[in-house]
């Protein structure tokens, strides 16, 4: 079995370099991130695989602080008329009292690199490029391994990356990559391990397979989000509520018919950052919106509609306009009674079975409950717009997801698939109501349907 890679991730302190293995490990409880100094104290790993073989070992190293003061030092360990590499001046700095006293936290750092194939040396380019720095690279090359420059921050308006281009020119390091921690490039993990091959040509084939695994893992994921938004979906649709004819217990329906959908929803969300590795309150600030670990506006208020850009049209029912978010259906279709009853007579069995007990609901006096239209649009917005910035989101994050106005004319406008109409007649497809029945054929059907639709529209 090939062995693993090894790659150290060096450079000043709170440059980002817990925030890179963060991000390329996908775990937002790796080390600790934070913007006090010296947050990393001691060399921490992690290892990635392909197919239970470990390919890439990471280690985190601790900011390196006093790199002009360690590099007179170095200098001063050399003997009258001795001339050592880099290496052998770095192994004699290890063995001295310094390495375990005034230089602790660099010794650390320089002891990883020796014992890695390369490394990574993260620079937070909004920082100007210092004097420190400069001789930082000068310490870490006496080690002797390949060091690949990790731009971070590159997002930043006040970054000065052309100035750091210069600069590592003039040392000699032409190859580097921009790579934001927070919200790294879709092809960064792919253009981070080119470039590292490029360093290391025997290690191609491994990284290679990298590669292609971490793209086909995040296809993957992208393919289960959008099945997991149809899912709900078509819950929704197909979610119906039969009440009797009486204003107070209306509004009980309704009322607990809005609770279904807003917790429905939100066990979405929570799948969805689940299936990102994300946790529950990297999305519970208000920007999502959520109050609370809830939802924060509500779903089913006109107002909220139209800030997202949902038309409330004709189509909508009276009580959407004022509030409810439902329609109320006599007889539960659209049709009428004559055309409910035509098609009832001449259906067959299946037909009569399908609307028997709700046409007789009507003849009782029961109303039927669905959610409008409009607030399914709303939920493939919200949910669509979610999966997008998870799927962009760096593990590095601290800040609130922040959802903009989505601009998706195709769910905010055009006609909603016929998957969600067909469901409009299926109330058994919802996991909503009583009597579900979830795996039944037509229903996995349709939603490998609208969960291509929404692959498609992403």
């Amino acid at each position: 079995m090939t062995k693993a890679l090894k790659l150290a991730v060096v450079g000043h302190t709170n440059v980002g370099k817990t925030s890179l293995l963060r991000t390329l490990t996908r775990d937002v409880g790796f080390g600790e991130v934070s913007h006090r100094p010296s947050t990393t104290r001691h060399v921490e790993g992690a290892r990635l695989s392909v197919d239970g073989q470990a390919v890439l070992e990471l280690y985190d190293t601790p900011g390196l602080e006093d790199a002009i003061a360690l590099l007179d030092y170095l200098e001063r360990l050399e003997r009258p008329g001795e001339r050592l590499d880099g290496p052998a001046r770095i192994t004699r700095f290890l063995d001295s009292a310094e390495a375990r006293q005034r230089f602790e936290q660099e010794a650390k750092v320089l002891r990883q690199l020796l014992a890695s194939d390369a490394g990574f040396y993260v620079i937070d380019a909004r920082e100007p490029v210092l004097a420190k720095y400069r001789d930082e690279l000068a310490v870490l090359a006496d080690c002797g391994k390949p060091l690949l420059p990790v731009l971070n921050f590159v997002r930043d308006a006040q970054q000065r990356e052309e100035e750091w281009r210069t600069a590592l020119a003039r040392l000699g390091l032409h190859a580097l990559v921009r790579f934001d921690t927070v919200a790294p490039p879709e092809d960064g993990e792919r253009r981070l391990y080119e470039s590292l091959a490029l360093l290391l040509e025997s290690a191609r084939a491994p990284l290679e397979r990298l590669i292609a695994d971490r793209e086909a893992q995040a296809e993957q994921r992208r393919q289960s989000g959008t099945r997991l938004i149809a899912e709900l979906l078509l819950d929704v649709a197909a979610c119906r509520r039969s009440v009797a004819a009486q204003p107070e217990r209306e509004q009980a329906a309704i009322g607990a018919l809005h609770d279904a959908v807003r917790q429905r929803e939100q066990r979405c969300v929570d799948a969805l950052l689940r299936l990102y590795a994300f946790r529950p309150d990297d999305a519970a600030a208000g920007a999502l919106p959520l109050l609370g670990g809830r939802w924060g506006d509500d779903l089913f208020n006109p107002e909220t509609l139209k800030q997202m850009g949902v038309k409330i049209g004709g189509g909508m029912a009276a009580g959407a306009a004022a509030g409810a978010g439902v329609d109320l259906l006599v007889g539960g279709i659209t049709l009428g009674a004559a055309a409910l009853l035509g098609a009832l007579a001449g259906g067959g069995a299946q037909t009569a079975r399908h609307y028997g007990n709700r046409l007789l609901g009507k003849f009782k006096g029961q109303r039927e409950l669905t959610v409008d239209d409009a607030v399914l649009r709303l939920l493939a917005l919200r949910q669509k717009q979610l999966l997008d910035v998870l799927h962009a989101r760096g593990h590095a994050a601290t800040t609130a997801i922040h959802l903009d106005n989505p601009q998706d004319k195709t769910w905010r406008e055009g006609k909603l698939p016929d998957a969600l109409h067909k469901a409009r007649a299926h109330p058994e497809w919802s996991s909503l109501n009583s009597g579900a029945k979830l795996q039944e054929e037509e229903r996995q059907a349709q939603l490998t349907v609208l969960s291509n639709t929404l692959a498609d529209a992403t």
